[in-house]
Protein backbone atom coordinates (compact mmCIF):
# COMPACT_ATOMS: atom_id res chain seq x y z
CA UNK A 1 0.00 0.00 0.00
CA UNK A 2 1.08 3.57 -0.59
CA UNK A 3 1.59 6.66 1.53
CA UNK A 4 -0.34 9.86 0.88
CA UNK A 5 0.40 13.33 2.24
CA UNK A 6 -2.02 16.25 2.28
CA UNK A 7 -0.39 19.61 2.98
CA UNK A 8 -2.86 22.08 4.47
CA UNK A 9 -5.24 20.92 7.20
CA UNK A 10 -7.96 23.43 6.42
CA UNK A 11 -11.42 22.32 5.30
CA UNK A 12 -10.37 21.16 1.83
CA UNK A 13 -7.22 19.37 2.95
CA UNK A 14 -8.90 17.68 5.91
CA UNK A 15 -11.80 16.53 3.71
CA UNK A 16 -9.38 15.13 1.13
CA UNK A 17 -7.41 13.25 3.82
CA UNK A 18 -10.63 11.92 5.33
CA UNK A 19 -11.93 10.60 1.98
CA UNK A 20 -8.54 9.00 1.21
CA UNK A 21 -8.57 7.27 4.60
CA UNK A 22 -12.17 6.06 4.28
CA UNK A 23 -11.40 4.59 0.84
CA UNK A 24 -8.26 2.91 2.23
CA UNK A 25 -6.12 4.39 -0.52
CA UNK A 26 -2.96 4.03 1.56
CA UNK A 27 -1.54 2.44 4.69
CA UNK A 28 -0.96 5.95 6.05
CA UNK A 29 -2.30 9.41 5.27
CA UNK A 30 -0.22 12.27 6.65
CA UNK A 31 -1.93 15.63 7.23
CA UNK A 32 0.46 18.58 7.64
CA UNK A 33 -0.14 22.20 8.56
CA UNK A 34 1.81 25.19 9.91
CA UNK A 35 -0.75 25.91 12.64
CA UNK A 36 0.28 24.18 15.85
CA UNK A 37 -1.80 21.13 16.72
CA UNK A 38 -4.46 21.48 14.01
CA UNK A 39 -3.23 18.66 11.76
CA UNK A 40 -2.57 16.43 14.78
CA UNK A 41 -6.03 17.07 16.17
CA UNK A 42 -7.91 16.55 12.92
CA UNK A 43 -5.96 13.40 12.01
CA UNK A 44 -6.55 11.95 15.49
CA UNK A 45 -10.26 12.72 15.18
CA UNK A 46 -10.30 10.95 11.79
CA UNK A 47 -8.40 7.92 13.12
CA UNK A 48 -11.03 7.56 15.86
CA UNK A 49 -13.71 7.14 13.15
CA UNK A 50 -11.88 4.10 11.75
CA UNK A 51 -13.45 1.79 14.33
CA UNK A 52 -16.91 3.16 13.47
CA UNK A 53 -16.55 3.18 9.68
CA UNK A 54 -14.43 0.02 9.56
CA UNK A 55 -11.27 1.00 7.71
CA UNK A 56 -7.57 0.53 8.44
CA UNK A 57 -5.80 3.55 6.98
CA UNK A 58 -3.95 5.40 9.75
CA UNK A 59 -4.14 9.20 9.72
CA UNK A 60 -1.13 11.03 11.19
CA UNK A 61 -0.82 14.77 11.86
CA UNK A 62 2.24 17.00 11.73
CA UNK A 63 2.96 20.65 12.48
CA UNK A 64 5.44 21.56 9.75
CA UNK A 65 7.55 18.42 10.26
CA UNK A 66 8.09 17.20 6.71
CA UNK A 67 10.15 14.20 7.84
CA UNK A 68 6.80 12.53 8.60
CA UNK A 69 5.88 12.88 4.91
CA UNK A 70 8.99 11.03 3.69
CA UNK A 71 8.40 8.42 1.03
CA UNK A 72 4.96 9.68 -0.01
CA UNK A 73 3.66 8.38 -3.33
CA UNK A 74 1.20 11.23 -3.83
CA UNK A 75 1.17 14.69 -2.23
CA UNK A 76 -1.86 16.96 -2.38
CA UNK A 77 -1.13 20.66 -1.79
CA UNK A 78 -4.07 22.70 -0.52
CA UNK A 79 -2.01 25.36 1.31
CA UNK A 80 -2.64 29.04 0.70
CA UNK A 81 -4.64 32.01 1.85
CA UNK A 82 -8.07 32.98 0.50
CA UNK A 83 -8.36 36.32 -1.22
CA UNK A 84 -9.27 38.98 1.33
CA UNK A 85 -11.12 42.29 0.82
CA UNK A 86 -8.80 44.87 -0.70
CA UNK A 87 -6.29 42.23 -1.83
CA UNK A 88 -5.41 42.42 -5.52
CA UNK A 89 -4.99 39.37 -7.71
CA UNK A 90 -1.25 40.05 -7.84
CA UNK A 91 -1.09 40.20 -4.02
CA UNK A 92 -2.83 36.85 -3.79
CA UNK A 93 -0.49 35.31 -6.36
CA UNK A 94 2.60 36.65 -4.56
CA UNK A 95 1.43 35.36 -1.17
CA UNK A 96 0.30 31.92 -2.30
CA UNK A 97 3.21 31.40 -4.70
CA UNK A 98 5.56 31.87 -1.77
CA UNK A 99 3.62 29.28 0.22
CA UNK A 100 3.34 26.75 -2.63
CA UNK A 101 7.05 27.15 -3.50
CA UNK A 102 8.10 26.48 0.09
CA UNK A 103 5.75 23.50 0.43
CA UNK A 104 6.92 21.99 -2.87
CA UNK A 105 10.59 22.34 -1.90
CA UNK A 106 9.97 20.51 1.37
CA UNK A 107 7.84 17.84 -0.31
CA UNK A 108 10.50 17.11 -2.96
CA UNK A 109 13.25 17.02 -0.35
CA UNK A 110 11.57 14.13 1.48
CA UNK A 111 9.59 12.49 -1.34
CA UNK A 112 11.51 13.11 -4.59
CA UNK A 113 9.40 10.61 -6.54
CA UNK A 114 6.00 11.86 -5.36
CA UNK A 115 3.26 12.81 -7.79
CA UNK A 116 2.00 16.28 -6.86
CA UNK A 117 -1.62 17.43 -7.08
CA UNK A 118 -2.19 21.15 -6.51
CA UNK A 119 -5.49 22.50 -5.19
CA UNK A 120 -4.27 25.93 -4.01
CA UNK A 121 -5.66 29.04 -5.73
CA UNK A 122 -5.33 30.63 -8.21
CA UNK A 123 -5.24 27.00 -9.33
CA UNK A 124 -3.65 27.13 -12.79
CA UNK A 125 -0.79 29.45 -11.79
CA UNK A 126 -0.14 27.66 -8.47
CA UNK A 127 0.23 24.39 -10.38
CA UNK A 128 2.73 26.16 -12.64
CA UNK A 129 4.56 27.41 -9.53
CA UNK A 130 4.80 23.86 -8.14
CA UNK A 131 6.03 22.59 -11.52
CA UNK A 132 8.80 25.20 -11.72
CA UNK A 133 9.85 24.45 -8.13
CA UNK A 134 9.67 20.65 -8.30
CA UNK A 135 11.76 20.50 -11.49
CA UNK A 136 10.32 17.14 -12.44
CA UNK A 137 8.43 15.73 -15.41
CA UNK A 138 5.21 17.63 -16.07
CA UNK A 139 3.11 14.45 -15.96
CA UNK A 140 3.96 14.25 -12.24
CA UNK A 141 2.68 17.76 -11.38
CA UNK A 142 -0.97 18.55 -11.99
CA UNK A 143 -3.87 20.62 -10.71
CA UNK A 144 -7.35 19.71 -9.52
CA UNK A 145 -10.11 21.85 -11.00
CA UNK A 146 -11.91 20.06 -13.83
CA UNK A 147 -13.22 17.22 -11.67
CA UNK A 148 -14.74 19.74 -9.26
CA UNK A 149 -16.22 21.86 -12.05
CA UNK A 150 -17.60 18.75 -13.75
CA UNK A 151 -19.08 17.51 -10.47
CA UNK A 152 -20.96 20.79 -10.05
CA UNK A 153 -22.15 20.66 -13.66
CA UNK A 154 -23.38 17.07 -13.19
CA UNK A 155 -25.14 17.94 -9.93
CA UNK A 156 -27.05 20.78 -11.58
CA UNK A 157 -27.95 18.56 -14.55
CA UNK A 158 -29.20 15.81 -12.22
CA UNK A 159 -31.46 18.34 -10.48
CA UNK A 160 -32.78 19.59 -13.82
CA UNK A 161 -33.38 16.18 -15.42
CA UNK A 162 -34.50 14.34 -12.28
CA UNK A 163 -32.20 11.39 -12.98
CA UNK A 164 -29.33 9.81 -11.07
CA UNK A 165 -26.13 11.82 -11.05
CA UNK A 166 -24.37 8.45 -11.60
CA UNK A 167 -25.72 8.31 -15.16
CA UNK A 168 -24.40 11.70 -16.24
CA UNK A 169 -21.17 11.84 -18.24
CA UNK A 170 -19.73 15.29 -18.86
CA UNK A 171 -16.55 17.10 -19.77
CA UNK A 172 -15.20 20.60 -19.18
CA UNK A 173 -11.99 22.15 -20.49
CA UNK A 174 -9.97 25.27 -19.80
CA UNK A 175 -9.10 27.32 -16.77
CA UNK A 176 -10.76 27.16 -13.38
CA UNK A 177 -13.38 29.92 -13.17
CA UNK A 178 -15.16 32.15 -15.62
CA UNK A 179 -13.04 31.03 -18.59
CA UNK A 180 -13.84 27.32 -18.22
CA UNK A 181 -15.13 25.71 -21.41
CA UNK A 182 -18.16 23.43 -20.94
CA UNK A 183 -18.82 21.00 -23.78
CA UNK A 184 -22.54 20.15 -23.94
CA UNK A 185 -21.75 18.20 -27.13
CA UNK A 186 -19.84 15.71 -24.99
CA UNK A 187 -22.46 15.56 -22.22
CA UNK A 188 -24.88 12.63 -22.04
CA UNK A 189 -27.33 11.11 -19.58
CA UNK A 190 -27.16 7.32 -19.70
CA UNK A 191 -25.93 7.61 -23.27
CA UNK A 192 -28.69 10.04 -24.30
CA UNK A 193 -27.34 13.43 -25.48
CA UNK A 194 -28.16 16.06 -22.87
CA UNK A 195 -29.44 18.34 -25.64
CA UNK A 196 -32.31 15.85 -26.13
CA UNK A 197 -33.35 16.24 -22.48
CA UNK A 198 -32.62 19.85 -21.58
CA UNK A 199 -33.52 22.96 -23.57
CA UNK A 200 -30.71 25.16 -24.87
CA UNK A 201 -31.84 27.98 -22.59
CA UNK A 202 -31.77 25.78 -19.47
CA UNK A 203 -28.44 24.25 -20.49
CA UNK A 204 -26.88 27.69 -20.93
CA UNK A 205 -28.16 28.69 -17.49
CA UNK A 206 -26.62 25.55 -15.96
CA UNK A 207 -23.32 26.27 -17.70
CA UNK A 208 -23.29 29.82 -16.31
CA UNK A 209 -24.14 28.55 -12.83
CA UNK A 210 -21.27 26.05 -13.08
CA UNK A 211 -18.80 28.78 -14.03
CA UNK A 212 -19.76 30.70 -10.91
CA UNK A 213 -20.18 27.57 -8.75
CA UNK A 214 -17.48 28.52 -6.28
CA UNK A 215 -18.79 32.06 -5.90
CA UNK A 216 -22.33 30.82 -5.24
CA UNK A 217 -21.08 28.82 -2.27
CA UNK A 218 -18.96 31.69 -0.92
CA UNK A 219 -22.05 33.92 -1.03
CA UNK A 220 -24.06 31.33 0.90
CA UNK A 221 -21.46 30.39 3.53
CA UNK A 222 -19.08 33.32 3.65
CA UNK A 223 -16.20 30.95 2.86
CA UNK A 224 -15.02 28.62 0.12
CA UNK A 225 -16.42 25.14 -0.51
CA UNK A 226 -14.64 22.10 0.87
CA UNK A 227 -16.67 18.86 0.61
CA UNK A 228 -16.67 18.71 -3.20
CA UNK A 229 -13.11 20.08 -3.71
CA UNK A 230 -11.71 17.67 -1.10
CA UNK A 231 -13.54 14.69 -2.61
CA UNK A 232 -12.46 15.69 -6.14
CA UNK A 233 -8.79 15.79 -5.13
CA UNK A 234 -9.18 12.40 -3.43
CA UNK A 235 -10.66 10.97 -6.65
CA UNK A 236 -7.47 11.95 -8.48
CA UNK A 237 -5.38 10.33 -5.74
CA UNK A 238 -7.44 7.15 -6.05
CA UNK A 239 -6.97 6.95 -9.82
CA UNK A 240 -3.20 7.27 -9.37
CA UNK A 241 -2.53 4.93 -6.41
CA UNK A 242 -4.90 2.26 -7.77
CA UNK A 243 -3.63 2.72 -11.34
CA UNK A 244 -7.22 3.01 -12.56
CA UNK A 245 -6.53 4.69 -15.93
CA UNK A 246 -9.54 6.96 -15.34
CA UNK A 247 -10.24 9.77 -17.79
CA UNK A 248 -10.66 13.06 -15.96
CA UNK A 249 -10.37 16.74 -16.82
CA UNK A 250 -7.04 17.68 -15.19
CA UNK A 251 -5.00 20.88 -15.10
CA UNK A 252 -2.02 19.73 -17.15
CA UNK A 253 1.07 21.25 -18.80
CA UNK A 254 0.48 21.53 -22.54
CA UNK A 255 3.30 21.17 -25.05
CA UNK A 256 1.35 21.56 -28.28
CA UNK A 257 -1.86 19.66 -27.52
CA UNK A 258 -4.97 21.49 -28.79
CA UNK A 259 -2.52 23.84 -30.54
CA UNK A 260 -1.47 25.28 -27.17
CA UNK A 261 1.82 25.14 -25.31
CA UNK A 262 3.64 26.44 -22.24
CA UNK A 263 0.44 26.72 -20.25
CA UNK A 264 -1.29 24.79 -17.49
CA UNK A 265 -4.87 24.20 -18.60
CA UNK A 266 -7.74 21.80 -17.94
CA UNK A 267 -7.83 18.98 -20.53
CA UNK A 268 -8.98 15.33 -20.52
CA UNK A 269 -6.24 13.07 -19.18
CA UNK A 270 -5.74 9.40 -18.39
CA UNK A 271 -4.68 9.15 -14.73
CA UNK A 272 -2.71 6.15 -13.51
CA UNK A 273 0.31 5.17 -11.46
CA UNK A 274 2.62 7.34 -13.61
CA UNK A 275 0.43 10.40 -13.07
CA UNK A 276 -0.86 11.92 -16.29
CA UNK A 277 -0.28 8.98 -18.62
CA UNK A 278 -1.93 10.54 -21.66
CA UNK A 279 -3.57 13.79 -22.70
CA UNK A 280 -6.58 13.11 -24.89
CA UNK A 281 -7.01 15.57 -27.74
CA UNK A 282 -10.57 16.13 -28.90
CA UNK A 283 -11.75 17.27 -32.30
CA UNK A 284 -13.19 20.59 -31.22
CA UNK A 285 -15.47 22.80 -33.28
CA UNK A 286 -14.13 26.21 -34.27
CA UNK A 287 -16.25 27.83 -31.53
CA UNK A 288 -15.03 25.38 -28.87
CA UNK A 289 -11.41 25.85 -29.92
CA UNK A 290 -11.81 29.63 -29.78
CA UNK A 291 -13.17 29.40 -26.22
CA UNK A 292 -10.29 27.15 -25.18
CA UNK A 293 -7.74 29.55 -26.68
CA UNK A 294 -9.45 32.43 -24.90
CA UNK A 295 -9.15 30.49 -21.64
CA UNK A 296 -5.46 29.83 -22.32
CA UNK A 297 -4.84 33.55 -22.86
CA UNK A 298 -6.50 34.35 -19.51
CA UNK A 299 -4.40 31.72 -17.71
CA UNK A 300 -1.17 32.86 -19.39
CA UNK A 301 -1.97 36.39 -18.28
CA UNK A 302 -2.02 35.22 -14.65
CA UNK A 303 1.07 33.03 -15.18
CA UNK A 304 2.95 36.06 -16.48
CA UNK A 305 2.47 37.75 -13.10
CA UNK A 306 4.35 34.87 -11.46
CA UNK A 307 7.05 34.90 -14.16
CA UNK A 308 7.59 38.63 -13.59
CA UNK A 309 7.78 38.14 -9.82
CA UNK A 310 10.35 35.37 -10.22
CA UNK A 311 12.45 37.52 -12.57
CA UNK A 312 12.38 40.43 -10.10
CA UNK A 313 13.35 38.12 -7.24
CA UNK A 314 16.38 36.87 -9.20
CA UNK A 315 17.45 40.36 -10.31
Amino acid sequence: MSKITVVGAGNVGATCANVCAHKELATEVVLLDIKEGVAEGKSLDMWQTAAVNMYNTKTVGSTNDYTKTAGSDVVVITSGLPRKPGMSRDDLIATNAGIVKSVTENVIKHSPDAIIIVVSNPLDVMTYCAYLTAQKASNKVMGMAGILDTARYKAFLADETGVSVKDIQALLLGGHGDTMVPLPRFTNVGGVPVTDLVSEEKLNAIVERTKKGGGELVNLMGTSAWYAPGAAAAQMVEAIVRDQKRIFPVCAWLTGEFGLKDVYLGVPCVLGKEGIEKIIELNLTADEQALLEESAVAVKDVMSVLTKMNAEAEA
